[in-house]
């Protein structure tokens, strides 16, 4: 195991609810390829300290996470194509004080939208509106879906985004039903008040072909489990959170982990 040292280059993460994803994630590879990096996980108490931070200890990578991927917009001295796009951020790489915004949520989510072979011409569901939701919809709308309703109980918000894309706009999901289902609150996320809660009541995953929730931790959360336990396609918040540190790991170093590489740090991380 590489020691501590003075010269170690440090990533970290921002979030309400910090896991351990991440940092198994990135510290794995950092170990395989003989990196003098280190990564660790952070609940800021105040963001543009924490952002401030960033820029005065010279730390090299950001990864930023519910729920502050649109608050931290206003931090950063330049947004990406990816991140611009969108209105948010998933990811700040810090080039010699100068903090540069991207994201990588999208890329994670087309590709596994194309992975598991969904249907453009499928319903969908999609409860959620904050700035996963948003990196969520382009995906979806990027991939030719068309009936797609956005459920928020933030009105304002929740139109907004819907027209943004040309899709429906609920207030609440109780009696809806579709193809696909996508949750992007932290309704089933550990450690908050909803932790045990399911996002669709049992009706709609029923009715539904795939279930898909883009909470990390747990892996199973309790929509996970009861897609599976109702036999449908399942995608879970792990594979988004495989794929979308993959990128960042990439934007940090300059280097691309091997296919080979990138499954044994999936299976650490998961081994949690």
């Amino acid at each position: 195991m590489t020691m501590l040292n003075k010269d170690m280059t440090l990533c970290i993460s921002l979030s309400a609810r910090p896991s351990n994803n991440g940092t198994r994630f990135h510290n794995f590879l950092y170990e395989a390829l003989e990196l003098n990096w280190i990564y660790k996980a952070f609940a800021p108490t105040d963001l543009a300290q924490a952002i401030a931070g960033v820029r005065g200890l010279g730390i090299r990578g950001c990864a930023i996470s519910m729920p502050y991927k649109e608050d931290v917009i206003a931090l950063v001295d330049r947004m990406d194509a990816s991140a611009t796009a969108i209105d948010s951020v998933n990811t700040i790489v810090n080039d010699d004080g100068v903090l540069v915004a991207y994201n990588t949520d999208y890329s994670a989510i087309a590709q596994l939208i194309e992975r598991n072979g969904l249907d453009p011409a499928s319903s969908v569901l999609l409860r959620g509106s904050g700035g996963m939701a948003k990196a969520t919809a382009a995906a979806f709308r990027d991939a030719g879906f068309t009936r797609v309703t956005i459920v928020a109980r933030n009105e304002g918000i929740g139109r907004a985004l819907a027209a943004q894309y040309d899709f429906g706009w609920r207030a609440d999901a109780a009696g809806l039903e579709a193809d696909v289902l996508v949750n992007v609150t932290p309704i089933g996320m550990a450690g908050g008040p909803d932790e045990h809660a399911l996002s669709f009541d049992d009706a709609a995953i029923a009715a539904a072909s795939v279930v898909f929730d883009v909470v990390a931790l747990p892996a199973e959360t309790p929509l996970v489990a009861a897609g599976r336990a109702a036999g449908k396609t399942v995608i879970t918040g792990a594979e988004v959170a495989t794929l979308q540190a993959l990128e960042q790991f990439v934007l940090y170093t300059g280097i691309r982990p091997s296919a080979d590489q990138v499954r044994a740090a999936e299976d650490y991380m998961r081994a949690q």
